[in-house]
């Protein structure tokens, strides 16, 4: 063993290595992307890792490897959840044999992310057990009990991290030190095939499997009741941690006295699905009164609500559902110590809210970097638009911030791989309306494929602009199977976007580089003049993954019109004294801003 500083998602990697994990795929998606890199960048080359083309090729993948008695992990976000939605379903019936791991990193707040769903309630859909870790160091040991029940009652298990277990660092003692659980080989048997008779018989299992499953969660080392007092308070996850802060908070403050801190008693569960009841049912014998303090959903508040009526409980439970707590966001820890001197108290800070955020740090609105080619391409189709009824629909990636002024160039982006279908019915609705959907080159091969056929099959009129930049850039420049290059380090065939759309039947394929501007924009009009699904590749390398070029200055034949500011956004120019100026430690030389200004006045 050795002390070591880790980051959360370093810390489930280094205990799905130490819990002898064979194979790991998943998409990168933040706050999850560190788990699957770490275990590639720790890897002696006995564990397979891939990133794989979205999380439902992932999750198969893992679950083919379970199927064959290999230990297994897929790790995503929360919003890959959905994607793979269909398989996790049905493998929640079928059952594994080695076990197998899906890391979800949900996502409250949301710092990053389209939704704040919460896994937990999913995971009660799917009634496939999950654990809810309250720290890094938690969460390794969490994903190696995982793999353990996993193998246990034969089911696929779900660790939930949340963003700030995810990214919190944490001085732990780790080892790596494995020993790859070995295959037994994958056995012919029935049970892997999922018919409707079967299912139904499986769905059996797994209804009597709940109590049993809830029954062992009860003696979980990891569900625990501290105290004895009538005030009860009902956490888990890092909202365990919230809790602990705060009441050390109240009691260094000396709100909270030693004959009021043994009036409450302190539940915590981490396991949401399946309730242990017994834990429930001994916290609630003793208290009179619970607070639920949880993110997101009121799942544990609706499990203990419904123990209470089991049971025939008199008490009072506060939480999400009453408006007790939040209702939306993340918890903090002077949230909860706000709400805790209340609850516990019965007194508020003075000229406070329970809920009031207590200072805003300045914001700093998100931009394309200096130098992105997706400012290009956006700038580009604007021009060769400019006048033209036309509707431009994203999609999930860094390029979703050309929806910011000036450029103003995404006009809905729902998820991935919306965007190339969202415009397909736009077009229906509108026919007299240009209809342009954005992809970037990751997400083209994540969810983009389909759309692109369904528009080709169904013979709709729009134009598809590929924003291909050679990476998954958005995530931390994972690499995709256009690259060349997989998460083994093996180099593989790129997957050519350009002959994948010839293959689909795409009529119209251009190719062009969008700071050959000019170009680009002719190229533009061009496609968007075409009948049937047409489609232009802008292809460009991101700057993190590029050599920048030399930096541009602004003369003094400016006439300081500013349009290299208002028209582009860039983050390199910017107004100093009364001169508009370029910083030369931003800019990447891409000469984008060369093209808007009408007197020649930027130079290289």
């Amino acid at each position: 063993m050795a002390m070591e500083l880790l980051m959360g998602n370093q810390a489930i990697a280094y205990g799905a290595i130490r819990a002898g994990v064979g194979l790991v795929s998943g998409y990168p998606g933040t706050p999850s992307t560190e788990v699957l890199e770490t275990v590639a960048a720790q890897n002696s080359g006995d564990i397979y890792v891939e990133w794989s083309v979205n999380e439902k090729a992932a999750l198969e993948v893992a679950a083919g490897a379970a199927y064959a008695g290999m230990r297994s992990m897929v790790t995503m976000k929360q919003v890959g959840l959905n994607a793979c939605c269909d398989p996790v379903m049905s493998l929640a019936y079928l059952g594994v044999k080695g076990g197998m791991v899906l890391v979800v990193a949900d996502d409250p707040g949301p710092i990053s992310s389209q939704t704040e769903q919460d896994t937990r309630k999913f995971a009660a859909y799917a009634k496939i057990p999950v654990f809810d870790p309250a720290s890094p160091s938690e969460a390794y040991k969490m994903v190696q009990d995982a793999f353990t029940y996993s193998e246990k009652y034969g089911t696929p298990v779900i660790l939930r991290p949340t963003t700030r277990v995810c990214h919190a660092c944490e001085s732990m003692d780790v080892t790596l030190e494995h020993t790859v659980k070995k295959a037994e080989g994958f056995v012919k048997d029935p049970r892997w095939v999922v018919f409707p008779a079967l299912s139904r018989q499986c769905h059996e299992k797994v209804e009597k499997r709940r109590p049993v499953l809830s029954e062992d969660f009860s003696g979980y080392r990891y569900n625990t009741i501290e105290g004895t007092g009538k005030k009860g308070i009902l956490t888990s996850g890092i909202s365990y941690a919230y809790v602990k802060e705060a009441l050390g908070m109240l009691t260094r403050e000396g709100k909270l006295s030693q004959k009021e801190a043994d009036s409450y008693s302190l539940c915590r569960i981490a396991t949401a699905y399946p309730f242990p009841e017994e834990v429930g049912r001994t916290f609630l014998s003793q208290a009179e009164t619970v607070l639920a303090v949880e993110e997101l959903e009121p799942v544990l508040e609706e499990n203990i609500l419904m123990l209470a009526g089991k049971d025939s409980w008199k008490g009072q439970v506060h939480g999400r559902l009453d408006g007790t707590m939040p209702a939306a966001g993340e918890n903090t820890a002077d949230h909860v110590k706000a709400s805790l001197e209340q609850y516990l108290l019965g007194s508020r800070p003075e000229g406070a809210s329970v809920h009031e955020d207590p200072g805003q740090l300045p914001v700093r609105p998100p931009v394309l970097c200096a130098g992105c080619p997706h400012r290009a391409s956006f700038y580009a189709v604007k021009e060769a638009m400019k006048g033209k009824k036309t509707v431009f629909s994203g999609d999930i990636g860094c390029y979703t911030l050309g929806n910011a002024a000036p450029l103003q160039m995404v006009d809905t982006c729902l998820c991935m791989g919306a965007g190339v279908t969202i415009p397909q019915g736009i077009r229906r609705a509108e026919p007299d309306t240009y209809s342009f959907g954005f992809v970037g080159d990751s997400t083209f091969f994540h969810t983009g494929i389909p759309g692109v056929v369904n528009a080709v099959y169904n013979q709709t009129k729009m134009t598809l602009i590929v924003l291909d930049n050679s990476t998954t850039a958005m995530t931390g420049h994972q690499p995709h199977p256009g690259t060349g290059k997989t998460m083994m380090g093996e180099v593989s065939n790129k997957i050519s976007i350009r002959k994948v759309l010839e293959g689909i039947g795409v009529s119209y394929i251009a190719q062009v580089n969008p700071f050959d501007f000019q170009l680009a924009v002719e190229t533009v009009k061009e496609a968007a003049d075409q009948d049937g699904v047409s489609a232009v590749i802008f292809q460009a390398p991101c700057i993190a993954v590029a050599k920048p070029e030399k930096a541009y200055h602004i003369d003094e034949n400016c006439i300081k019109c500013s349009k290299c500011m208002t028209k582009l956004g860039c983050p390199a120019i910017s107004r100093q004294d009364g001169k508009v100026v370029i910083d030369k430690e931003l800019c990447y030389g891409c000469g984008l801003c060369t093209y808007v200004c009408p007197v020649d006045a930027i130079k290289r």
